[in-house]
């Protein structure tokens, strides 16, 4: 199994309550196929460097996850048939990359304990 970092932005129309339903839709996509998420984070509404669709902003959302290669596929499927995603892009993470990940992880745990 490799680690994957997947990251999503949805269309700033959503409701909040919208905006984690989605989220939730694609985890479920990638748990169904035997995926095994490792971390999940949402960025909130963030202003977009450049107008996607005559949108300027966006709701980012960072998904890090163990799979199997055919797995991306599937998500990346789902992230073209759902109209609330703007844009998306998963990256296979490296041995650096995981250590990383790992560091950001556990300093993001700090601080929302403190």
């Amino acid at each position: 199994m490799n680690q994957y970092e997947t990251v999503f932005i949805l269309t700033p129309v959503l409701s909040e309550d919208q905006m984690k339903e989605t989220v939730a839709k694609f985890t479920k996509v990638l748990t169904d196929k035997g995926a095994e998420i490792l971390n999940e984070e949402t960025w909130g509404l963030k202003k977009m460097a450049y107008a996607i669709d005559k949108k300027s902003t966006g709701f980012y959302c960072l998904v890090e996850f163990k799979a199997e290669p055919e797995v991306i596929n599937t998500l990346e499927t789902a992230y073209r048939r759902d109209e609330r995603v703007i844009r998306f892009m998963t990256v296979k993470l490296d041995k650096y990359a995981v250590q990383y990940a790992e560091k950001r992880r556990n300093k993001f745990a700090k601080k929302e304990e403190a």
